[in-house]
């Protein structure tokens, strides 16, 4: 793997540790997006898939970084402003153990990463690791964030580890990969969007675990 793709890795695991030691949620659409504009970067700088023709290396990378990268991050910034939220507040794990937690994952994520049998294609050995890294991060910001905004945010992390992994197995037919998970995650995000502004606007909050406490009033 050359220096480029290695430095591209590292700036990710920088974006999800950034993810998971943030209470600003406008710091925390950044990171998402950060990680959006890496994995469109990652055909690119290492090489993933083997052989594809240009035109589609351009379209796969043109459509992560449109949606990803610019539209996702507008819709969830709008969301914000609507619901007039700014930061996180009191989440079920606090961001100090949020941080050891995603230093855990990473071990687990390059031990287990490594071990997996792959294509010969050394420049995907580390790019396992890591988009599983990804992946497992943005599962843990859905359980220990109690914001649905920050929720949906934890599932566009994961989806775009799950993408990342895709593109480094998937070696024949990634952009199916890619455009099939695009979709899905466009859907999923805009009625997350939708459902963000009717709780804001109906409830004055947008945090999970309170809606639980919802009853039948009285007759």
């Amino acid at each position: 793997m050359n220096s480029l793709a290695e430095g591209l890795l590292v700036v990710l695991i920088l974006a999800n540790l950034w993810l998971l030691g943030s209470s600003r949620l406008h710091s925390c659409i950044l990171a998402v997006a950060t990680q959006g504009v890496l994995v469109a970067a990652l055909p690119f700088v290492a090489g993933l898939p083997q052989g594809p023709p240009l035109w589609r290396l351009l379209l796969q990378a043109g459509v992560s970084l449109s949606v990803k990268g610019f539209l996702f991050p507008w819709l969830f910034m709008r969301a914000a402003r609507s619901a007039g939220v700014r930061r996180e507040v009191q989440p079920f794990i606090g961001y100090t153990a949020s941080l050891l937690v995603g230093v855990v994952l990473l071990v687990g994520s390059l031990v287990i990463g490594l071990r997996l049998p792959l294509t010969p294609n050394p420049a995907s050995r580390l790019v396992v690791p890591y988009a599983l890294f990804t992946a497992l991060v943005g599962l843990f910001v859905i359980i220990g964030r109690k914001s649905a905004l920050m929720q949906a945010l934890g599932y566009l992390s994961m989806e775009t580890g799950i993408m990342a992994f895709g593109m480094a197995l998937a070696e024949r037919e990634a952009f199916l990969v890619e455009m099939g998970l695009s979709l899905d995650v466009f859907v999923a995000v805009f009625v997350m969007g939708i459902t963000i502004q009717r709780i804001g606007r109906e409830f004055d909050h947008i945090d999970s675990d309170r809606l639980s406490g919802l009853k039948d009033s009285p007759q």
